[in-house]
């Protein structure tokens, strides 16, 4: 039985791939069709805590996250997008093909999601990436803040990003639903460095209506390594 790891794609539009594993999820199955799985978090369901509580992880990952999966499975079965990988997928969907666009998305989302948070995270970036935030957003601290607006401006259910385009340009933006930046249809497209899940079932039984405190817990937890991994 074959296994494909999920891999970080470098360049959005060339179809260039990097070999660097994303995290150990993928997919599998015998013949011309595969299934995609649902990895086993990186770190324990309390190691986030105090900023993202047990409880929340254990729902967040065990249902949300794996009802994603279980649906995204069952959408591309005995379509032409059964063996593909999850970014060729969401780029070449449209905006009808529905259960493909919310379960691929929320598979592809989560999975970032929970891959770049850490109980051990480099709290700061360094090298080019740091560089880059300094040239488009004029600080540090200036793109926190910028992020932080943007994550408390989606309304409802939704993202915020952290994206770069092909000649390494930063953005921060974000989507409703489940929708992400390598989506044809979404209005700014880029590689997602990093995002930020603001639907409520990521917050609310710590946090309740205090969106903002969240993403203050968020930015404790986000791994900068992990993102310079991406941008790199």
């Amino acid at each position: 039985m074959e296994r494909r790891k999920f891999v970080i794609q470098t360049t959005l539009l060339t179809g260039s791939i990097a070999a660097l594993p994303f995290w150990s999820i993928g997919k599998y199955g015998d013949g011309e069709e595969s299934v995609f799985s649902l990895p086993d978090l990186p770190y324990g369901f309390d190691a986030l805590e105090p900023m993202i509580d047990e409880k929340t992880m254990r729902i967040h990952h065990g249902k949300h996250f794996k009802g994603y999966t279980d649906k995204l499975n069952k959408a591309i079965e005995r379509t032409p997008f059964a063996n593909q990988s999850i970014e060729d997928i969401l780029q070449s969907i449209s905006a009808s093909d529905t259960a493909i666009r919310n379960n691929g998305g929320g598979y592809y989302n989560h999975a970032l999601y929970f891959a770049s948070l850490s109980p051990n995270p480099k709290t700061r970036p360094s090298g080019k990436l740091m560089d880059a935030l300094e040239r488009d957003f004029g600080s540090f601290e200036s793109f926190k803040e910028m992020f932080t607006t943007k994550a408390l401006g989606v309304f409802g259910s939704g993202w915020a990003w952290l994206t770069k385009n092909d000649v390494g340009e930063l953005a921060i933006v974000s989507t409703p639903n489940q929708d992400n930046p390598l989506m044809s249809f979404v209005a700014d497209r880029g590689l997602p460095l990093m995002g930020i899940d603001v639907w409520e079932h990521a917050y609310y039984l710590n946090y309740q209506n205090e969106r903002n405190a969240y993403i203050d817990a968020f930015f404790k937890v986000i791994d900068w390594e992990f993102v310079e991994e991406k941008f790199n």
